[in-house]
């Protein structure tokens, strides 16, 4: 298949999935504002939100799609005598190891309701000084918390899917999460007292939705999983074989959420609004890194995995050499930009209803300090599946060990001399390391050799960026993107049109470098 229409497929769902995402957290700023109760909404969303990144789309999608994927290759080329029961035993592992998570999780779920005030107070303390903002906090992370059931079901769903190249369904999936965040911010915040609790009624409702519009489609390639009791599902070899290769990949992704956690709590103690400017920034943050590096490591990890399983070692040096160039080519305007824009995107997203200039102010620091590490966040997301897709998950989590001691050591510098904005710079430059050290180790293991072309390729990509900061430099300075609020058709004509023309502008150099979008098709072995 061709990957780089896959990867399209994928990031223009995805693109859809983060316009209604700023839409939920434009309504978000608007309605509820930058405060205390805000503050206790995003630390609640976070403690389920931070468990369905370790079980879901983190450790266990990591260890599970490189075993479906190498189960999936062997049916694939085994003679038609043994195809029929290598499939069979390929749907009893995904029953199996559907059950196992299913029943971890209503556990989990169960442990995380009755829970909830010690977890709230171990995420962010600083909200016991507001006993009623804390008992909010507490409340909504009890109503959010079997969030973490249906998401994980929908991961299980989604490394399926994709394993079958079916990359759609599960792209659009998170569209529907941000539909019931904007519906229910719309039509039940009066319902609610404190009106906050209606954003954690439309995280539960997007839970089940997500996972009801991935049901069908796993029907339809025959690979819909059925629960079995639990004694089954845990007894069950291919089962434990997950289980054991998702224990290095649980702590490499808690060590992420561990800092997550740290910063939070941090965040918290710095003054009202900290943690929702640092939220706001992530938001415009997470945009490109979703957009470009999600994709990218979505399709990557199923061709990486069959590549590997195959021992297919030019195939599966090209494919990350492809993915780097893309991470590269898309990641260098997306920093600019950020960098660059952060106070016009910033007002244009967010400056309305009760976010005022002061907010715009510090999301703005927030974002401008992410942007330092976008590249580095993007390019995880291609390198780590390097090491997945070998089955090796020791690598990521020994790199993220280092990084966490790094990221938190930085803290003690940052955070003095920039506040809510240092918590971000760390992450930026922890990102940086991270991905340097994920590519020293692909190098080493002889797992990527850079093919010919680098040299240029960076030239061109450095040159257009150039170009571009010098153009954003010279303009966005001189508008004053705050005072435009009583103008905001022509503070959106003017932020998006400044976007264009800067993209254009990179185009433009790229071209003239002799760059063309022909040089990035690729296809499948598949």
């Amino acid at each position: 298949m061709n990957l780089l229409r896959a990867a399209a497929t994928v990031s223009g769902l995805t693109l859809l999935s983060r316009i209604t995402g700023l839409i939920r957290e434009n309504l978000t700023a608007a309605i509820f504002g930058a405060s205390a109760f805000t503050d206790a909404f995003f630390v609640a969303f976070r403690l389920p939100n931070l468990l369905r990144r370790m079980f879901a789309e983190g450790a266990f999608s990591q260890a599970f799609v490189p075993i479906l994927g190498e189960a999936k290759a062997r049916a694939d080329t085994t003679c038609a005598t043994g195809a029929e029961a290598a499939a069979r035993d390929m749907r009893r592992f995904v029953d199996r190891v559907a059950s196992a998570l299913f029943w971890t999780l209503v556990l989990v779920s169960a442990a995380g309701v009755a829970a909830a005030p010690w977890l709230v107070t171990a995420m962010a303390s600083g909200l016991r000084a507001q006993p009623e903002v804390f008992a909010t906090a507490v409340t909504m992370t009890r109503w959010m918390f079997p969030y973490i059931l249906f998401v994980s079901m929908v991961a299980l769903a989604a490394g399926i899917l994709n394993t079958w190249k079916r990359f759609a369904i599960p792209a659009f999936t998170p569209v529907l999460l941000n539909l019931c965040f904007i519906g229910a911010a719309l039509g039940l915040s009066s319902h609610f007292d404190p009106p906050i609790h209606a954003l954690a009624a439309g995280v539960f409702i997007g839970g089940i939705a997500q996972l009801a519009i991935q049901l069908p489609a796993l029907a339809r390639i025959g690979m819909l999983p059925r629960i079995v009791n639990p004694m089954a599902a845990f007894a069950d070899a291919g089962t434990r074989r997950v289980l054991k290769q998702m224990g290095p990949a649980l702590l490499a992704v808690s060590v992420a959420q561990i800092s997550l956690i740290i910063n939070t709590h941090i965040a918290s103690r710095l003054g009202a609004g900290s943690v929702s400017w640092i939220s706001y920034g992530d938001r415009l943050m997470e945009f490109p890194t979703a957009l470009l590096g999600v994709a990218l490591g979505t399709v990557l990890l199923p061709s990486l995995s069959r590549a590997g399983s195959l021992g297919d070692a030019a195939e599966y040096r090209s494919l990350l050499d492809w993915g780097l160039r893309l991470c590269v080519v898309l990641a260098a305007p997306c920093t600019v930009g950020l960098a660059l824009m952060a106070e016009p995107l910033t007002a244009l997203l967010f400056h309305y209803g009760r976010f005022d200039a002061n907010d715009v102010a510090m999301t703005r620091m927030a974002v401008a300090a992410y942007s330092v590490g976008l590249i580095g966040l993007i390019a995880i997301k291609v390198l780590a599946p390097g090491f997945y897709a070998r089955q090796d998950l020791r690598t990521p989590v020994k790199i993220a060990l280092f990084v966490l001691v790094v990221t938190q050591l930085l803290n003690l510098v940052t955070v003095p001399w920039l506040r809510h904005a240092g918590l971000a710079l760390s992450i930026s430059i922890g990102a940086l390391a991270n991905a340097g050290l994920l590519l020293s180790g692909l190098w080493r293991r002889g797992a990527w050799r850079p093919l010919p072309g680098w040299p240029r390729f960076l030239l061109a990509t450095g040159a257009g960026s150039a170009a571009m900061a010098l153009a954003l430099g010279s303009f966005v300075p001189g508008v004053d993107w705050v005072g435009m609020q009583a103008q905001p058709l022509t503070r959106v004509a003017l932020v998006l049109g400044t976007v264009a023309a800067a993209g254009l502008l990179y185009l433009a150099v790229l071209a003239a470098f002799g760059l063309r979008p022909a040089q990035f098709l690729r296809r499948s072995r598949d």
